[in-house]
Parts: C-alpha cells; structure tokens; sequence
C-alpha cells in the first residue's frame, strides 16, 4: 500500500480438529484469497495447523511430526504471495514444548513467538515464554529460527509484533513493551472459548489496548470446528485503530470467514509523536526485518468518515450538550474575571452568531445574571436579506435580550466618500469596510456598557482566513473559535430540539440558511446572493481536510485518496482537487489572522489557537503543499 497504509487480514478457517492437513488446506485456501486483495499480512488464530483443543496429543511426537508436515505446506505455499503470514502451532525447544505464532514470508520462517502467559489449564503442555533462554532458536521444518517473545517484526510498511492468546490480558501484556519499542500493529492469534459476557468484555479490551497504546489490534479467534467438549470458539475476528473499529466478522458462522482492511500507521506515528509517554525506549524489543516485495497499490477499501468533527452513536446528543457547555462554562468565567456589566455580541440571523448568542444566554444563567445583560445588535448592511434580518429579530426576543438596530449603510457611504471609493465598485474595500464598521459600533458600545464583546468567528473561517482582519476576526472572547462550520450546524439543531415551538423554528430556518456574509447588495427578491461556498468551497470538505491535516499532518495526495472514498458520489475528482488547492493555499497565507486571534475555548482536538495550539510563522511558504496538489 502507499499513503502510510497496510493492509491486514484476520482469519478464522474451519477447523478439524486433530486434522493438520485438512486445516491447512483451508489455511492456503484462504491465503490465496487475501493475496489476491493485497493483503501484506494475514493473522490466522491460535494453534490452528492442528486447533487448538488436541489435549495431550500435543505430548505426543508422531502428531507434533505431523503439525510440522502441515507447516511445511504452508511455507511452500508462501512463495506463490507476497503476503506475510502469522499461524499457531505448537513448536518444541530442547525438552519444553511452547505455544506459538510462526511468522512466515516467501518460503522461510522468519520469526517464532512464544506465549509468554499460558493458563493454568495450557500448562500441562506448554511452558512460558521466560524460560527460554536468550537468544533462543528452534528448528522447525528445517529450519533454524528465532524465538522467543516480543519480537518486532519490520516490513516495508509497518512494524508488528505478536502477542498470543490470553497474554493480551495481562498486567504485564508482552505489546504493552513492543509498542513502546516501535510497534505499529499487534497482532493476537487466539482461541477464546465463549460463554456470556466473554466476547463483550474481550473487544472492549481489544478497543481499550489499542486506544491506550495508540496502534492497529488485529484479533484472530479460533471458529467452528474447533472441539465443543467443553466450550465453544465463536470465529469473530476483529481490527482496531487507535480505539476505533475498521473491520470484523461475525460470530458463530459455520465455515471459514476473514476480514481486511487498511491500518493507518502514518496516523499512528503521527499520534505517538511528542506523546511523551513513547519516549521512553526505542530499542527494548529484538527487531527481524522483513524484504518483502514492493507490490502494486491495491485500492482502499476500508471507509472514512466525512464529518470527522461530528459526534457519532448513542451518546451523540450528550457530546453535543458538552460541547455547548464547555463554551458555556468558560464565557461564564471570562465574564466574572473581567467584571464585565454585559456581553456584546453582533446578532447578523446566521448560524455563528446564532450559537455565540445562545452561548452568551447559557453563561449568564450558569453565574445567575439576566439575559438584559446581553447587548444583542443587529447592523443592517447593503447585502442584509429579510431573511437573515427578521431571524435575528425572533430570536433576540425570544430570549429576552436588550436589542438595537444599528444600520451601516450611512456610515459605510461617508466613509466610502472619506476614502474616494466608488460604492458601485463592490470589491474587498466595500466588504470589508462594512465589517470592520460592524466591529467599531460593537467595541465602543462595548466601552459605552463596561461589557465584552463576544467573537462569533469560527474554526472553519479561521482556517482560510475567511474573516476581515480586525474586522469580525476580532474580538475580546471568540467562543465558536474551535467549533468547526459542520459541528456548530449540529449544536444549534441539538439546541432547537429542546426548545419551545417559536425558538426551535426559528433557529431550523437559520440552520437552513444558505451560508453568507451578506456584505454585498441581495437579489430583486431580498434573497441572498452571495454565498460563501460558492466562493471557498464547500465547508463539509474543508472541515474533512482540515481535520486529517492538523491531526495527523496528512499530505495533500492521502487527504485527497482518503476525500475520494469518503466523498465517493458526491464530489468528482476535479472538484476535490480544486477546493484542497484552496484549502492549503488559503491555510498557510491567513496565518498571521490566526497569530493575533483572541483567546477562545478548546472544544477538540483540532485547534488554531497560536496559544500553543497550533504555532506556525506567518510568512510560512506553501509552495511544498501547493506543488503537490498540481500533480494531483
């Protein structure tokens, strides 16, 4: 794979137990698939050359001399793929026999894991990884081999290591050592036997580690066919990436099943870098490289979200409220600290000043002032819609504000007539100037009050700098200032589905807004005719590239790969190149608006404050990134 991806497979084949051949054949059937999607490695489950439930046959040396022949069949099938393949057996060392994952490319066993942790049960047969001595090595089919426990293994595309089985659940779980060590991927053969609750509790272990230790967790579990004497094996196969699921299989099928994916190891490294908690070593685990070959780019398959600002899931609301609050909370603070007598904010009917004001009103309830403290103005310009105006009028009486009416248009044609600019001429001198009048009314009666002005800026605008400098770009508190333009859509309808008729209406018809800074004249009808993604571009892919390109410092190419499927239907390859040329050109020349930005709560991670959120010099050249998205 390119773009710092590799692909991985998990698989759970039918199993007859005691039968190698016949669960090697399903073993090679199923490599031969997966090779042919690309896959870079395959993890198959627990002892699966012979099944994990053969008792004290393991004691035996004629049925461990046939595990090694079905092996061996394995390893001549590898040298028809390019695919690295991990598969449990039992493997003997001097007089000890251990439970392993034999690692294995083009003909040659490059690696034996042992299991560091067997349970009580599985020690009647097998023996811990700590008694091995160092630098162990075992022959197997042949060959001379490492083992041990521990080891990473580094391909072309990633690093991985093997944890066996029950090992995951230990205090001292062998990956916990291997990820700090380099491991991008830790892959787990097991053979976990099912009963109520056992599934459950084991992917939110899976979730967990891999959130914990910020890498992809591929999880392979033995499935049918496997003995039911006691217990049963479900065959759900699972992959996890930093706590999120990308693939799975379902439980209780009766036949072999796999599932593939692609594991982002660019965003992995990207989330360890500066983590100070993956600074403590680099070189505690024993490493074998892997030549493997260089293979042609398989396509994606695996999906992206395209509203990655967007909560998701059952708790979706609660995020929400949260969000709403931690605005709320730290306009509540910055109103005592300041003694401030009122909050002054410019009420335009659009959708950020909409969710600054009812953060103002959420605030002065939390420290119990009344909502007469907010000095709600609403400043008609050239380009107001009736739209736009009679909406911002129903929700300042809705809640209860102090209201004025300020029109612009006289002060604006003076000072077009002070400056010698021909009013008809609407380019950035006649937006911009009604802007920056807007902001003077607001800070002097901010000064008439003894109040603050409330910045209704958001994320999105502030990544291209789509905001008049010392105009709407300033402030004394921005609190949308790390709300994206698709998250404040969805806060304010969150809020609207918990409010009273008249509010909840109004506030749907200003979510339903065509977005506009309405700063030049409307149509014959009074609708809006400027609108600003016409102008930038759509902000549901501005919002997808800003995030993947401050999170985890993504190039121009993958961002555009990852919008592709994201966006597959949506938008056409020429329109994704367009707006991401935008996006990074606009990006890094609208800095120096983000290094003078007033202060603002974090709501996520994704953040421009230059308060140490994101630091950048001013005069940054883009000419890398630009370059990069020509080729495109």
């Amino acid at each position: 794979m390119t773009n710092g991806f590799a692909k991985i497979a998990v698989a759970s084949p039918l199993t007859s137990v005691a039968d190698c051949t016949k669960n090697v054949q399903e073993i090679i059937s199923i490599i031969n698939k997966v090779a042919k999607e690309g896959a870079e490695i395959i993890l198959f489950p627990e002892l699966a050359v012979s099944s994990s439930s053969c008792g004290d046959l393991y004691l035996q040396p004629f049925f461990l001399q046939k595990i090694q022949d079905a092996l061996q069949l394995i390893i001549d099938a590898s040298r028809t793929v390019n695919t690295i393949i991990t598969v449990g057996a039992p493997v003997k060392h001097v007089n000890n026999l251990y439970n392993c994952a034999v690692t294995i490319y083009n003909g040659c066993i490059v690696g034996i894991t042992a299991k560091s942790h067997p349970t009580a049960e599985e020690r009647r047969w097998f023996s811990p990884a700590d008694t091995l001595p160092g630098n162990a090595t075992a022959t197997l089919c042949g060959q001379q081999v490492q083992i041990g426990s521990g080891t990473i293994f580094e391909t072309g595309t990633c690093r991985f290591g093997v944890e066996v089985g029950s090992d995951a659940q230990a205090p001292n779980a062998p990956c916990n050592q291997m990820v700090l060590a380099g491991a991008d991927v830790i892959l787990n053969p097991a053979a976990t036997k099912e009963s109520v609750g056992v599934h459950t509790e084991t992917i939110a272990h899976i979730a967990a580690q891999s959130k914990r230790c910020i890498c992809a967790y591929a999880y392979a579990n033995a499935g049918y066919g496997e003995s039911t004497s006691d217990a049963i094996c479900s065959g759900a196969n699972a992959i996890y990436e930093a706590g999120c699921e990308l693939a799975s299989s379902p439980r209780f099928a009766t036949g072999s099943q796999y599932c593939i994916t692609e594991v982002d190891v660019e965003k992995l490294r990207k989330l360890r870098t500066g983590n100070v908690h993956f600074a403590a070593c680099g070189n505690a685990c024993d490493t074998i490289h892997i030549a493997q070959k260089a293979d042609k780019c398989s396509p994606l398959t695996r999906t992206f979200d395209s509203t990655p600002f967007i909560p998701k899931g059952d708790k979706a609301a609660e995020s929400l409220k949260e969000i709403f609050m931690i605005q709320s909370i730290a306009l509540a603070k910055r109103i005592e600290h300041t003694r401030a007598a009122s909050c002054v904010i410019g009420i335009s009917g659009g959708l950020d000043s909409t969710l600054a004001l009812l953060v103002c009103a959420k605030a002065l309830d939390i420290i119990g002032q009344p909502h007469s403290n907010i000095i709600a103005v609403t400043m008609p310009g050239f380009g107001t819609s009736d739209r736009t105006y009679n909406n911002a009028l129903s929700l300042m009486k809705s809640l209860g504000v102090t209201m004025r009416e300020i029109s612009i248009k006289a002060a604006c044609l003076q000072h077009f007539n002070d400056i010698g600019h021909d009013v008809n001429n609407h380019d950035v001198t006649y937006e911009n100037s009604q802007a920056r009048e807007r902001t003077q009314i607001l800070m002097d009666i901010a000064n008439q009050c003894s109040g603050i002005v409330i910045g209704t800026g958001d994320l999105s605008e502030l990544a291209l700098g789509w905001a008049t400098y010392n105009g709407d770009h300033m402030s004394m508190y921005g609190v949308n200032a790390s709300v994206p333009k698709t998250l404040i859509q969805h806060i304010v309808r969150h809020i609207a589905a918990n409010s009273d008729d008249d509010v909840r209406t109004t506030l749907l018809d200003i979510v339903d807004t065509p977005i506009s800074p309405e700063l030049t004249p409307a149509d014959e009808q009074g609708n809006i005719k400027q609108k600003t993604e016409d102008l930038v571009g759509p902000y549901e892919l501005h919002d997808f590239f800003l995030y993947n390109f401050i999170n985890y410092g993504f190039s121009p190419t993958k961002i555009y790969a990852m919008t592709q499927k994201a966006f597959e239907g949506t938008y056409d390859n020429c329109t994704i190149k367009k707006w991401l040329t935008t996006f990074f050109r606009r990006f890094f020349t609208q800095q120096f608006k983000r290094s003078c930005m007033p202060d603002g709560p974090k709501v996520n991670s994704c953040n421009l404050s230059s308060h140490g959120s994101w630091i950048m010099p001013s005069d940054t050249s883009y000419a890398l990134w630009i370059a990069e998205c020509e080729k495109l």
